[in-house]
């Protein structure tokens, strides 16, 4: 079960104030019948007046109050469980958080553009699982294999070169974390989007994604950055306080290593794509996954609710509809039955 306005739930609150009300209120006729005369004077002026009647009006309009209120929270039952068949592929996105990423080269940051590039990768996405890494000049897991889109998206903004303490660019280590993501014995086909601007401060890249290959992985590389390269400024609450230097006093110029990333990709018999254009790397990411074969999934799952506010109007109305006939003197048979000992 699942409520679909929950908002709705604080006019329970009515519940106990009509209740106070109501208490009020025969204590104030109480009181104004002392003030008038004797109680058992005003009972035999009155000997067709119910004591249970007005108890029984104020049951019947909270009921119906209730029943009017949940049904504003419109209940909702799952009627069915179904096992619900999807096809996709499982994708790793690594992404690089080196320093050098915050170059601002390209707008807004080298970082900041993959980032956008992979959340708007994930919008085009239909059924594949994903996972993110982070690396710089070690490898960082950030999320397992997922099919939830929307929690990969906010671990993805929350990246930066903080998260990853050993610094340079060691796509090695990438390629390698990312390997552990995919079950080797599944039929799934495996992609790796790897995200840089191709700065390898590392070796063996090159022998990592031959070894991806051997496991069925295809790696798709993205360059960000430009091949004149940028400064990398040093912020403090987003102010530039300096730039980057070497260890000469040199400020640090970096540059986009297309090459080095166009032969990872061709070692998996992977592609290139420049992430310059957003637009053209969707297209081209698109066009892959187009022509990777993909693995059927099976996922149960709750798949149908049925709103249940209108049984719950229904039965206020009811209730409001019969209040009206309960008039505040006493029922005749029940006053021979005499429940209360009001004969005398």
């Amino acid at each position: 079960m699942e409520l679909d306005e929950k908002k709705y739930l604080y006019l329970l609150i009515l519940i106990p104030i009509v209740v106070c009300i109501f208490l009020f209120n025969m204590y104030w006729k109480r009181r104004t019948q002392r003030e008038f005369g004797d109680l058992e004077m005003v009972k035999r002026l009155s000997p067709e007046k119910s004591v249970f009647k007005p108890v029984l009006k104020i049951v019947v309009i909270l009921l119906a109050l209730t029943c009017l209120i949940i049904g504003l929270v419109n209940p909702k039952i799952g009627t069915k469980m179904e096992t619900v068949k999807r096809e996709g592929i499982d994708i790793v996105f690594a992404v690089d958080v080196s320093k050098s990423m915050l170059a601002e080269d390209v707008v807004p940051s080298r970082l900041e553009k993959s980032k956008q590039l992979v959340s708007q990768i994930i919008n085009n996405l239909g059924s594949d699982r994903i996972g993110i890494v982070a690396y710089a000049g070690s490898a960082f897991p950030v999320l397992p294999i997922t099919s939830d889109y929307s929690v990969a998206k906010m671990f993805l903004q929350s990246m930066s070169p903080g998260m990853v303490s050993s610094q340079g660019t060691s796509l090695d280590e990438a390629i390698k974390l990312s390997s552990t993501y995919f079950d080797e014995k599944s039929k799934t086909s495996k992609l790796l989007i790897l995200i840089s601007d191709g700065e390898d401060h590392s070796e063996g890249a090159t022998a990592a994604a031959e070894e991806a290959n051997k496991l069925g992985m295809k790696i798709i590389t993205i360059g960000v950055g430009t091949e004149k390269g940028g400064t990398i400024p040093l912020k403090e609450n987003g102010v530039v306080r300096g730039y980057q230097k070497d260890l000469n006093g040199e400020t640090v110029i970096t540059k986009l290593n297309q090459e080095g990333l166009k032969t990872i990709a061709k070692a998996t018999k992977g592609g290139y794509v420049y992430g310059g254009s957003t637009k053209e790397v969707l297209e081209y990411v698109k066009n892959a996954l187009n022509n990777i074969q993909k693995t059927e999934f099976e996922a149960t799952q709750m798949a149908e609710f049925q709103s249940q506010f209108q049984w719950f109007i229904g039965f206020a109305f009811l209730l409001l509809f019969l209040d009206i006939f309960l008039l505040e003197r006493k029922t005749s048979w029940i006053k021979e039955l005499d429940l209360f000992n009001e004969k005398k």
